[in-house]
Order: C-alpha cells, then structure tokens, then sequence
C-alpha cells in the first residue's frame, strides 16, 4: 500500500473532497492510504503532524492553483519538502492542476502533470472526466511504488490483513453535505461566471487569429456587464455577437447571448440561468439552440463558455 499526502489550499478543499471520492476504490482496494490536514485532531501540534505525515508519504498530491501558488505555508513548507524528497527518491510528486495559473514556471514545472497535459480539472465540462483521468494517474504511480518497495516474502493474506486493519482509522472521503444557496451565493456565482466567460472569448478570439492569418477579430467591453465579440474573414464580417448579464424582458437573472453586436436587453437568441444540485452551482442553458437529449444540459463555468463559443464560430465551421 502506497501511502499518500494532499498538499492543498483550504480554498480548493470542495474539489479535494471530490478528488478523494474518486479515489475510494483505490483504498478499498488497499492500493493506496491518504491523509490531509483535516485529519488533525483537537490539541495536536500542527506543524509537527503536517511535517511528519510530509516525511513518511511516498506520494506527494500538489493541488495546485492560484490559491496554492499565493499560499506562503503550501508553497514555501510543503512544495519545498516535497520537491526535495522527489529529487532524492524518497517520494513521487505529482502535479494536480486545479485551476490555470501560471504553474509551468514553478519549481515543478518540469514534473509530469495531470490531468492529461495539465489541462486543468476546472476546464473539464465534467469535472468527473479529469477526476477519472487523475485518479488513474495516481493508480499507476502507486503501483509502481508497490512493486518496487514490497518485501518479496510478504504473502496476498498478508497484504490483506494489512489493509483491513490499517482501514480501520481511515475516515470516509464521503463528507459532502447539502446546502442552502442564497442570493449573494448566486449574484456572486453569476458575475464570476460572466468574467469567465469575457476572458475565454478575449483569448480564444487572439490563438483564433493567430492560427488564421486571414481572420481578424474585435473584442470590446460595452459595459461593465457587457461585451461584444466579432470574426472577420480577409475583412469581411462573418460572425458577431454580445453577451450579458443582468435581468432582461425574456429571462430572469442570467447571462444572455444576442447573435447582434450591440447588446440588445430586448431581444437574445439563448440565456443560460443559475441552478445548483444541492452541493454546486451550475449554469443551465434556457434551451434555444440545443435540442433533443442534451436540451436538460447543466454546465461548469468552461462548459457554459464552450457552448457559446461554439455558437459564435459555428458560421466559420458550416
């Protein structure tokens, strides 16, 4: 059994919760053990227990995101160690890119990442996908570290009875609770999800005119809720639109999408409205331009801004 430590920013502690969901059957299995500061009980020295269970793992999970790059304990304490004890062997460190930052140029930047290329997990449409992806990663790390640190003379009962009593003070990964979404909670939501959404167009809109040297293209802020995005083919328009957020005559609170330039609060060609499962907020389409099956879709933040980017650059792709 490789045993296994999650070096994280409390900020990132739902996605850490999910990622320990996905990795359940490898504990049952008796593959792998893990521990994370939570397990700290009540009067325990803090650092003292953090910096043993650092020295003692053999795999060493960095969950990283702008959160953990600013965190001065994550990354000056707990990367520093964990480095180090890859360097000399001691350890596997393994990169979990949770959110983008700027990663590449860290003292880990040269380490394998995962998910695959180090997409990171939030720009999965379905976070499960990267959780999947990530979770086989660290089956293969932890296998290899079986086969080559396993005293030879050990039988398969024995591992057995190893892993059953040392399960024994293992606590469940399943703490997810329901809970209550109020106003602020979604308001909040909702102007993140805006921001994401600007940002994805402003970028893709820049590596589409790289890749394209005939294709130009606008973007412009209209208003601090607003903005407009437009592709031009060898100087010819050929795809526009707006999008918004806010109230309008057609949808409640939601982000909007006109296939016009000019932000219309009158008219929209979809919206996409803010919903939660009981555990996240999500963002549901109002169903204009999607049909059959996939008319019920609930998307993350990078799924939302797919499905209308996929829209705005549909007329280049018929």
């Amino acid at each position: 059994m490789a045993s296994l430590f999650f070096s994280y920013s409390h900020k990132d502690e739902e996605l850490r919760n999910e990622l320990e969901k996905h990795l359940a059957l490898l504990k049952r299995q008796g593959v792998i053990s893990s521990w994370h500061d939570r397990r700290i009980t009540a009067g325990a020295d803090f650092d003292q227990k953090i910096s043993s269970q650092l020295e003692s793992s053999e795999i060493i999970l960095l969950l990283i995101s702008s959160n953990f790059l600013s965190s001065d304990y994550c990354y000056e304490k707990e990367m520093t160690r964990a480095i180090e004890r890859h360097i000399n062997g001691a350890a596997i460190v393994i990169p979990i890119i949770l959110h983008p930052c700027d990663w590449k140029s860290s003292p880990f930047g040269h380490l394998k990442a995962t998910p695959t290329d180090g997409k990171p997990v939030s720009m999965f449409s379905n976070y499960h996908e990267a959780f999947s992806i990530i979770a086989k990663d660290i089956r293969e790390a932890a296998t290899t570290i079986i086969k080559n640190y396993l005293p030879p003379l050990i039988t398969e009962k024995e591992i057995l009875s190893t892993t059953t009593n040392s399960s024994r003070t293992d606590r469940s990964s399943n703490l997810r609770i329901r809970k209550k979404f109020d106003d602020h909670d979604r308001d909040k939501f909702l102007e993140e999800s805006y921001e994401y959404i600007a940002d994805f167009f402003d970028k893709s809109l820049q590596e589409l005119a790289i890749r394209n040297p005939h294709i130009d293209n606008r973007f412009k802020r209209l208003t601090a809720t607003s903005f407009s995005a437009f592709i031009y083919d060898n100087g010819q328009r050929v795809s526009q639109c707006s999008i918004w957020y806010g109230s309008s005559m057609f949808s409640s609170m939601g982000i909007s999408y006109s296939n016009s330039g000019e932000a219309p609060t009158n008219s929209l060609n979809e919206s996409l409205n803010v919903v939660d499962d009981g555990y996240t907020l999500q963002l549901k389409p109002l169903g204009m331009q999607i049909f059959g099956s996939q008319r019920d879709s609930i998307l993350t933040q990078n799924g939302a801004a797919e499905y209308y980017w996929d829209i705005f650059i549909r007329p280049l792709q018929q």
